[in-house]
């Protein structure tokens, strides 16, 4: 009589010939997961250089940006959806094509239009690329302490992705042309595929769940509302109907996806994915320390070239401190203080870290400097966000079902792109009005649009400030206390709200 597959029984069948092999299918992963959130900022630095070759409106320009945020932000859930239903190292191998091909076609594309269409192709494929991966992790280290090790690692690369895009496109577009931020895709997924072939088993699971149509199209198109919604405010008042229609359609739209996730057969997101304590609690973070992050990267950024005149390259090498401090507290927390202390302390103090940095970030000035100004901050925030990034992802997918594997990886990877977007859009439309405001009654000098460019930065920083804060809240009221017991649902009844 054959017994019941077990999430440990997929996980062997994702694992590799060799046990040893596991970390090389971690470094394959990492790759792919670091090329497609790269991009979502590899691309900002070679903007001015594209918009030059070719002759596209300032007006226009956001849309380089935001067809990727469209695409990849509302087809997350319906990608980890595919990779459940499919199987995720095909998925993952079809992620890795796509993105290429879509890549190679914003590279060599001859007109605004094209690159628009590239961009949110990319999205599309990065939507099947993300969630396969993050569930193909969490199928692969079953292990607590490997779990640990892995989720740390992968973490910091989800963390740091958009840092080391600023980095590269920096270098790319300083040293060889803008179309190398698209075209150095094609590498990176080279490589990643190779490994793929001949690393990853199938891994799906025996009992494939059926596709909710109707809550597909009710998710994608509320994200999609909320995302763009959010896009628009940047170029239309909050008034518009192109703005507040837009958002009150995905709120409506979203309602809507979770009145039918509870009364359908076969959910795209199961209920059970979202309530229990320690997943609700990690993909809420996720959603806020991404609308929070991004404010540093976006406006820092503009700070570091536009007020003290880094060069692109120069600007890319000035994250780099944060990320190396990332990368070390990510494996920390994973390792040691989430086993010991449990995520309820950790992931808050994570929040109020990221909130100290920002603030301190609004005391910067045109004659500040880097080491002793910059540089302070930025390590600060690598701190905060390593005790955010780890320990949520790890969380989000711990215990979760076989069959929802990719589903509950989609539901992370949504939450910080989402809030991302969100954070970056808003947070835009913030410091535009800010800057607006401080030169009424001012002459239109040098001087006062330096420093109406610098209130705009410090109105964003307090912002982003407040959502850490607002994070910290929400974390440390819905994380359970003590060290995190992870039910495997399945086997036993998981933890609920």
């Amino acid at each position: 009589m054959s017994r019941p597959t077990t999430s440990q029984d997929v996980g062997r069948t994702a694992r590799t010939p060799g046990e040893n092999h596991r970390w090389w299918v971690l470094a394959v992963i990492g790759l792919a997961q670091l090329m497609v959130v790269l991009d979502a900022t590899i691309v900002n630095i070679a903007l001015p250089s594209a918009q030059a070759d070719l002759g596209f409106t300032d007006s226009n320009r956001q849309w380089v940006v935001t067809a990727y945020a469209l695409a990849f932000g509302s087809l997350l859930l319906l990608g980890g959806r595919i990779a459940d239903l499919v199987g995720r190292k095909r998925i993952f191998l079809i992620g890795l094509v796509g993105f290429s091909v879509a890549s190679a076609l914003g590279g060599a594309a001859p007109s605004f239009e094209v690159l628009v269409a590239a961009r949110a192709l990319q999205g599309a494929f990065g939507a099947l690329l993300a969630p396969a991966a993050l569930s193909l992790l969490t199928t692969t280290f079953t292990d607590p302490k490997e779990r640990a090790k892995a989720f740390g690692i992968y973490g910091a690369i989800a963390g740091t992705g958009g840092a080391v895009g600023l980095l590269l496109g920096g270098l790319l577009t300083e040293y060889l042309d803008w179309r190398w931020c698209l075209f150095v895709n094609l590498i990176l997924a080279a490589v990643a595929f190779a490994g793929a072939v001949r690393l990853l088993h199938a891994g799906a699971p025996a009992n494939p769940p059926k596709l909710d149509l109707p809550g597909t199209v009710l998710v994608s198109l509320g994200l999609f509302g909320l995302v763009y919604g959010f896009s628009n405010a940047e170029s239309h008042p909050w008034s518009t109907v192109n703005t507040w229609g837009f958002l009150l359609a995905g709120v409506l739209l979203l309602i809507a996806f979770w009145w039918w996730q509870n009364r359908t057969e076969h959910p795209v997101l199961p209920p059970r994915v979202v309530l229990d304590r320690n997943r609700g609690a990690s993909f809420l973070g996720m959603f806020i320390a991404g609308a929070g992050m991004f404010g540093v990267f976006l406006f820092l950024t503009y700070y570091l070239q536009q007020s003290l005149h880094y060069s692109p390259v120069l600007t890319g090498v000035a994250f780099l401190p944060m990320v190396f401090i990332m990368i070390v507290t990510s494996v920390t927390a994973t390792n040691s203080l989430v086993p010991r202390f449990g995520a309820r302390p950790i992931v808050p103090v994570g929040m109020l870290l990221g909130a100290g940095a920002m603030a301190w970030l609004t005391a910067l000035d045109l004659h500040s400097s880097y080491a002793a100004n910059v540089m302070p901050p930025l390590l600060l925030l690598g701190l905060g966000l390593g005790l955010i990034f780890a320990p949520a992802m790890s969380l989000a997918t711990a215990g979760v079902a076989p069959n929802d594997a990719g589903v509950a990886s989609a539901t992370v990877n949504t939450s910080q792109q989402v809030g991302g977007s969100i954070g970056t859009a808003l947070l835009n439309t913030l410091a535009g009005s800010a800057a607006t405001a401080y030169l009424v009654g001012k002459q239109a000098t040098p001087g006062n649009m330096a420093q109406a460019q610098l209130h705009s930065y410090s109105t964003a920083y307090w912002w982003s400030a407040g959502f850490f804060v607002v994070g910290m809240v929400v974390c440390g009221l819905l994380y359970p206390s003590g060290k995190p017991v992870i039910h495997q649902e399945g086997d036993s009844p998981p933890v609920h709200m």
